[in-house]
């Protein structure tokens, strides 16, 4: 799906691409801390508060993303949530999301480090269907912009002759 002209100037101008383009990366990152100290804990039985903490980071940073996300959502499709052209990055989004506080429920109600590492654990692998949607998204995204880029070199070009 390419974005409309419009939108895809409603993305350019949006104050949320750029915040967007810079959080998610901070939250790959720790997407991979905490997938590693969550493998390391369910290998070694140990490191469970590294765990923990890097888990509930990555907890505020999709939080965080999510917010955003809608913030950017409505300035490009004029929607918070659950825009036709994003609806399947929405709908994994929102599980992941679930996922992501289930780990604090579980943690917040005594659930044994075990229980709440697997939920963290689920809730990873949800992150990572999530991240290749927006990957996606965003590789696509850079095609039609540098398609626009040559349009309007060679709209130019031709212009001055």
């Amino acid at each position: 799906m390419n974005y409309s002209s419009d939108q895809l100037r409603r993305r350019n101008e949006s104050l949320w691409t750029p915040v967007q383009a810079v959080t998610a990366p901070v939250q790959f990152l720790t997407f991979i801390v905490s997938l590693i100290l969550v493998i390391q804990y369910f290998a070694t039985g140990q490191g469970y508060m590294a765990a923990h903490i890097a888990s509930s980071i990555k907890v505020v940073m999709m939080v965080f993303i999510t917010i955003t996300g809608m913030a950017w959502e409505f300035d490009v499709y004029g929607k918070y949530f659950l825009a036709k052209e994003f609806f399947w990055e929405d709908m994994i989004n929102a599980v992941s999301l679930v996922l992501h506080l289930a780990f604090i429920a579980a943690w917040l109600f005594g659930a044994s480090e075990r229980l709440q590492m697997t939920v963290m654990l689920v809730a990873l692998i949800s992150y990572v269907v999530n991240f290749i949607q927006f990957g996606r998204r965003g590789l696509m995204a850079a095609k039609q912009r540098k398609a626009a880029r040559v349009l309007d070199n060679t709209v130019l070009k031709h212009g001055d002759s």
